[in-house]
Formats: C-alpha cells, sequence, structure tokens
C-alpha cells in the first residue's frame, strides 16, 4: 500500500514490550511501507527491532530511513537479510510478484534460519492461497496475519491481529506482534485469519454507514451531533469503536487525514461480496452499502476516510432515493 501520511509518534503502549524486543537477535523486514506497513516498521524501531524495508514510493522508503530502518532495493533484498518478514500489500499482483521474488531469494538462504512471512493485508483467499503454495515449496513459512484496525488505532493497542498458519511458527512471531497489540488470536489453519478479517471488516463496512445515517438523523432533528456522541460513543450497548472513529469526522465535515481511504475500502468491498458469494451467504444490509460508498468515490471522497459517506447520505433528497 503506498499511501503518504505524517510522522505519527507511536510510542504509546511499547513500554511493555521493549524488554523482549531490545534482547531479540531476530531481523524483521517489511514490505509495503504505507499508512499500515510504515506505522508497523516504525513500530519496531522503537521498540528496539533492527528494521529494514522495500517499498516503490520515494516517500515511504524515506520515512523508514529517517526512522532509523534500513531502505533495501528490493523484496528478495528483503528477505535476505531478515529472519521475519511482514508483507502488507494493496493488491494480489503485488503480492504475487513479492512472493515470488521471496520463493527465489529462500533457495540461498542458510538452511538453520528459516524464514517466516506474515502476509498482513486483505486480499482474495485464492491469491493468499497460491502465496502459500509458492513460498512453502521454497521452504518459506508463511502466516496469514490480517489486521483488523487502523494506524490510528495501534497507538491505543486497540488492532487485532487474526493469525493462521503453522501453530509453531505464530509462536515464533508472537513477541513481535506484541509490539503493536496484546490481541493477537490464533486462528486455526491458514485463511482462517482472512475468513475472521472478511467477518470483521463486514461489520465495520454495515457500522460506518449507520453511524453516518444515525449523524444526519441527529442533524435533521435539530439535535448536536457532538452531544449524540458523547452520549452513544462509551455506551456498553450502543457505543462502537467505529463510532468513537469515524463520527468526529462527520461531525466536523473533515475526512482529512483519512484512517482507511474510500478507494483503498472499494477492495476491500469487493473481496468481501465474492466471498459471501463463494458461501453462497446473504448479505442484505453489506449489499444496501456498497452503493453508498460507490457514490462517495463518484462524488468526490475516493482520497477521503471512510467516513465521508456522511455527505453523500446527507445530499439525499426524499426516502428512498437512491445515492448511486
Amino acid at each position: 500500500m503506498h499511501i503518504e501520511i505524517g510522522k505519527m509518534d507511536i510510542t504509546n503502549g511499547l513500554e511493555s514490550t521493549m524488554s523482549t524486543a531490545a534482547t531479540t537477535t531476530s531481523v524483521v523486514g517489511v514490505i509495503g511501507l504505507g499508512i499500515m506497513g510504515g506505522a508497523m516498521a516504525e513500530a519496531l524501531l522503537k521498540a528496539g527491532y533492527r528494521v529494514n524495508g522495500h517499498d516503490v514510493s520515494a516517500a515511504a522508503t524515506g520515512r523508514l530511513a529517517e526512522s532509523g530502518g534500513e531502505v533495501l532495493a528490493d523484496a528478495g533484498k528483503v528477505a535476505e537479510a531478515s529472519d521475519i518478514v511482514i508483507i502488507s500489500l494493496s493488491t494480489s499482483a503485488s503480492l504475487a510478484a513479492t512472493a515470488g521474488l521471496l520463493a527465489m531469494t529462500a533457495a540461498s538462504r542458510n538452511p538453520v534460519r528459516p524464514l517466516i512471512v506474515l502476509e498482513t493485508s486483505t486480499l482474495p483467499m485464492q491469491d493468499k492461497l497460491q502465496a502459500q503454495q509458492l513460498l512453502r515449496a521454497a521452504g518459506v513459512e508463511l502466516l496469514d496475519c490480517p489486521i483488523s484496525g487502523t494506524a490510528v488505532r495501534m497507538k491505543e493497542r486497540a488492532w487485532t491481529v487474526f493469525c493462521s498458519g503453522s501453530a509453531q511458527a505464530f509462536e515464533t512471531v508472537r513477541p513481535m506482534l506484541q509490539v503493536f497489540t496484546d490481541n493477537t488470536p490464533y486462528v486455526g489453519v491458514f485463511g482462517n485469519g482472512t475468513k475472521m478479517k472478511f467477518a470483521a471488516n463486514h461489520l465495520v463496512a454495515i457500522y460506518n454507514v449507520a453511524c453516518a445515517e444515525s449523524v444526519n438523523f441527529a442533524r435533521k432533528m435539530g439535535l448536536d451531533p457532538q452531544q449524540v456522541l458523547d452520549l452513544f460513543g462509551n455506551s456498553p450497548v450502543i457505543g462502537t469503536g467505529v463510532m468513537r472513529l469515524r463520527v468526529p469526522f462527520m461531525i466536523r465535515h473533515e475526512y482529512e487525514p483519512a484512517t482507511m481511504r474510500v478507494e483503498v475500502w472499494q477492495k476491500d468491498m469487493q473481496v468481501i461480496g465474492e466471498m459471501a458469494d463463494a458461501v453462497d451467504c446473504a448479505t442484505p444490509l453489506f449489499s444496501a452499502c456498497v452503493p453508498v460508498y460507490s457514490a462517495a468515490m463518484a462524488q468526490g471522497h475516493a482520497q477521503h476516510d471512510t467516513a465521508s459517506v456522511s455527505e453523500v447520505l446527507a445530499r439525499l433528497g426524499s426516502a428512498g432515493v437512491s445515492p448511486a
């Protein structure tokens, strides 16, 4: 994912992991230094790990170098220099190309230092399985570890990393993952992590639109949406993390800097819909949200936070008008 962000202070919450990280001999490589990958690289550096990385974006690699990491020429070079590699990419094509380079590099590695790779992106299941097969044949252990949460939420240690694949490899990388969060459940065989992420993002897609509808409803009734958030946001019954994260954007009518851009979220919407079709699952609420996000794209919000769906709903006229 090659999206520029400013430097982030992600020191909070890392102190508990410093002693573990500072004594490790592991070198971590990060391939894809956008919003998520860049945040992980910076957190690992602050926790005392040696980090190298690669990205096609000069701005992204510049941030890594400024933070104290080493920039390498390609994914293969990252694999050669690392014990653990984190992949954070936005497209299946990028994953396939990266897996190919890692597989070629694995042949020349020291066999007593096997490579473990964590695939943290939200991509179609079949593409991840193909990468796993390619890397397994080369002696590389690929873990499927998608992340639920935004880079901003990592500062609060509010990520959940759904880890699946080899249980032994998971135990090896768990101390590193706990630099980011204590929520690192092992959910079973390879691919279960992605399925959990699909289920999580299915809810996020609905919650985000529901929050936008609620904000607009409050405004139409003459209520102050800030007061609504103050009363509802921390409610154990109706409050959600999505509400607390996204409603402030909606209140201000300001959608930058984005925690998740609409154009990136469209990819997640597509892969979730494809999985639902593949398992023959009816998703009427999710399906009802699809045209709202599509309208956000059409109305110029591609680079804005997904909270901008609030503007789509605000433009609607009488009941029953389609957002498309």
